[in-house]
Formats: structure tokens, C-alpha cells, sequence
């Protein structure tokens, strides 16, 4: 048997979610070209059942490439940060940051397919399965199956832009012992001042909620009229949770977030087991990790996907900047321990305080969320990070 034709690429980037494809654009902006190839057709990205919190400083970079979905994305103009049965709260408006928004929620397959609009007819190869990766001085080649057809692709560099960094020496693990149960539901609320039916805001009036719990985080993120809803829970408890009917599933989302909203209709619910999976190196000869495949951080706070836009912006300025050469490679990993490791270490340590019902503990987060709260310069501190990662230093 023959082998396959040799096709040509300067970079390969394999995965063509939102974060392969902001990388494609970004460089396909600054004159580089770039193949993405992905396991799915693009039709399997409306089956995502995620939203999506994207920061302000996101919003900025995919500006920049013609990306943001204006219509799809729901603003958040505020962030209302408290404990379940405990004191204490933080208030976070955009304000003080002369912001239209802190944030926003779109549905992961309404960012997908504005980024897709985005691309040409021949930038993506579907379907495509990777069997072998031949690394080589000067070149890396692959070869994939595409629809039952072997293809051979040389590349100069190789970008792994999908998956979940897989259990090597070099990815650092640290599992929460957690699962997300996702799905949207209707919040209700009666009719503010000045309002009427046909003039009202959405019930949620664009706020976001994180309710630390015992059990972990629950995150409300407004979307359309609804919230999307991030159930935070050890695993038995979301076995449970998803094999409840409806009106018990309210119940118990009630009971967890308090009454100070009422919830109806729930939509069909997911779950995903979560864990801080970090990858040590992010650059190997030839080959760069970005995104997910680089790092999986747990949802709370929202920081893990806008890290991952973040990587392909500044791996595409590198790129721009100095060639598609390996030398650069190691520069890249270096300008991104900052951000990486600080996001990181952020979202670990609040999992770690605020998941237990420690009296002692209970106390201490109180008084720290009241002095956030009482105290700017501090819930700016932590308010501009969240919006635009590293790029808030010093």
C-alpha cells in the first residue's frame, strides 16, 4: 500500500471550536495562514449544550477579528458574590470601570457559528481523525483519516487546540471531588417601577449571582430572558439532581441559591466532572498546546475559556511577530505563566475556601467578602483580573 499524497501547511491547529478558530482568524488577520482540522462537523457544535461568561477584555480581542456575536450575547451589569446561611456579600458593577458590561453569556454554539461565518470555505478539514504524529527537525507530519480516506499533512508547527490535557507526568491534576449540572432556567419576578410588559427588563435585570455553598459554587448567568445555571455538587448529590422531575430539580435549586429569586421551567440539564488539569510544558519541539488542551479550570468566576481566547491571541502575536519558528515557541510558553498559573491558582483557592460548611472558615469568608465590598481598591484588585486576566498586571 502507497502512502498518501504529501499536503503542505505552514500551521496545523487541531481543533476548530471557538478558541482554534479565534487562533486561525487572528492570524489569517496578520497575513499567516493556517488549516484547522477537527473530529466534528461543524453542525455538532449546535448539540453544545454550554454558555459561555465571556470577560470584557474577550469581547476586545474578538472585536478585532470581526467575532463578536452582538445579537447572541447577553450583557451582565452586575455580579452579586455571597455565601449560603452566612454574612457577608460583594457588589460588582461595571461603573466603576466605565464598562457597558463586566461581562457576557453567549450560548457556546452561538459563538461557534459567528466565528465560523468568519472562516473560508477550505479553512476547515472535518471528520478527521489523527492517527499518527511523526515529529521532525524542521517539520511535523501528520496522518489522519478523513472520511475513510488517509490524508498525510506536513506542518511547521502543530497547535493542539481541543481536548483536555491527558494524564501525563507533564499535566498536574487536582480533582474537586465535583460535577457541573448545566441548564437553563426562567426566573421570575414581578414588575419593577416604571415598568410595563411590553417595556421591562428580563426578570434577572442582567445580574449574575455566585452563591458559595457547602457543596460548591452556584453560578446564575443571565441569558435572554433566562438564566443559565451552574450547579456545583459532589457526585452523588448529581446523580440525584439529574434524575429529578422538574418541579423537585426547582426545589432544589431554590433551597440552594435562597429566595431571593423564585425559578421556573427548567431546560434540559448536563453535567461534567471538574478538576484543575494544568499542562507544566506548553511547548514540545514543534508542537504548542492552547486552550483546554492546554489547561481545564474549574467554572467558577468563568476564568477558563477566556484564558484559552487569551493564549490564542498572544500565540498568533508571537507568530505575527517572529515566523513560524520554533525558537519563538519557548518565549510564548514564558509570557503565559503569569496569566496561566494566576488564573489557576484564583479559581483553585476559591473552590478550596468556599466549598465546606467549617464554622470557623464560614466566618473568616464573610468578613473577607464584606471588606471586598467596603474596600475598592481591593474588589478592583480582584474585579480587573477577572476582566482582563493578566493583562491587569501590576
Amino acid at each position: 500500500m502507497t502512502d498518501a499524497p504529501l499536503e503542505q501547511t505552514d500551521i496545523l491547529i487541531i481543533g476548530a471550536g471557538p478558541v482554534g478558530m479565534t487562533l486561525h482568524l487572528a492570524l489569517a488577520a496578520g497575513g499567516q495562514g493556517s488549516l484547522l482540522i477537527d473530529r466534528r462537523t461543524p453542525a455538532d457544535h449546535q448539540d453544545d449544550p454550554r454558555a459561555l461568561a465571556l470577560s470584557h477584555g474577550a469581547r476586545q480581542l474578538l472585536e478585532q477579528i470581526n467575532s463578536w456575536p452582538t445579537r447572541a450575547a447577553t450583557p451582565i451589569e452586575s455580579i452579586h458574590i455571597a455565601q449560603q446561611g452566612g454574612f457577608g456579600r460583594t457588589l460588582i458593577e461595571p461603573a466603576d470601570y466605565a464598562l457597558p458590561a463586566l461581562g457576557y453569556v453567549v450560548r457556546y454554539r452561538d459563538l461557534a457559528s459567528e466565528l465560523a461565518a468568519r472562516l473560508s470555505d477550505d479553512a476547515v478539514l472535518p471528520e478527521c481523525e489523527v492517527l499518527a504524529i511523526t515529529p521532525g527537525d524542521q517539520h511535523i507530519t501528520l496522518t489522519l483519516c478523513q472520511a475513510g480516506v488517509e490524508r498525510r499533512i506536513q506542518t511547521r508547527l502543530l497547535v493542539h487546540a481541543e481536548g483536555t490535557p491527558g494524564d501525563t507526568p507533564e499535566v498536574k491534576v487536582s480533582d474537586y471531588d465535583q460535577h457541573a449540572v448545566v441548564c437553563e432556567v426562567t426566573p421570575l419576578a414581578p414588575l419593577q417601577a416604571g415598568e410595563t410588559n411590553g417595556s421591562r427588563r428580563p426578570a434577572h435585570h442582567y445580574r449574575a449571582w455566585e452563591r458559595f455553598t457547602a457543596d460548591g459554587p452556584l453560578a446564575l448567568l443571565p441569558l435572554g430572558d433566562q438564566y443559565a445555571i451552574v450547579f456545583t455538587l459532589p457526585p452523588a448529590k448529581a446523580d440525584a439532581i439529574m434524575a429529578l422531575a422538574d418541579a423537585a430539580f426547582i426545589s432544589a435549586l431554590q433551597t440552594q441559591f435562597g429566595q431571593r429569586l423564585r425559578f421556573a421551567n427548567p431546560g434540559k440539564r448536563s453535567r461534567f466532572p471538574l478538576a484543575l488539569r494544568l499542562r507544566q510544558t506548553l511547548t514540545k519541539g514543534r508542537e504548542v498546546w492552547i486552550g483546554n488542551a492546554a489547561q481545564t479550570l474549574h467554572p467558577v468566576s468563568g476564568q477558563g475559556f477566556n484564558l484559552g481566547i487569551r493564549d490564542a491571541w498572544q500565540l498568533a502575536e508571537f507568530l505575527l511577530k517572529n515566523g513560524v519558528d520554533r525558537s519563538c515557541l519557548d518565549n510564548y510558553a514564558a509570557s503565559r505563566y503569569l496569566d496561566r498559573h494566576g488564573s489557576a491558582f484564583f479559581t483553585d483557592q476559591i473552590v478550596r475556601t468556599f466549598s465546606n460548611d467549617f464554622a470557623p472558615l464560614k466566618l473568616a469568608r464573610g468578613l473577607g467578602l464584606l471588606a471586598l465590598d467596603l474596600c475598592p481598591p481591593a474588589r478592583h484588585f480582584v474585579a480587573k483580573r477577572m476582566i482582563w486576566g493578566a493583562r491587569a498586571w501590576p
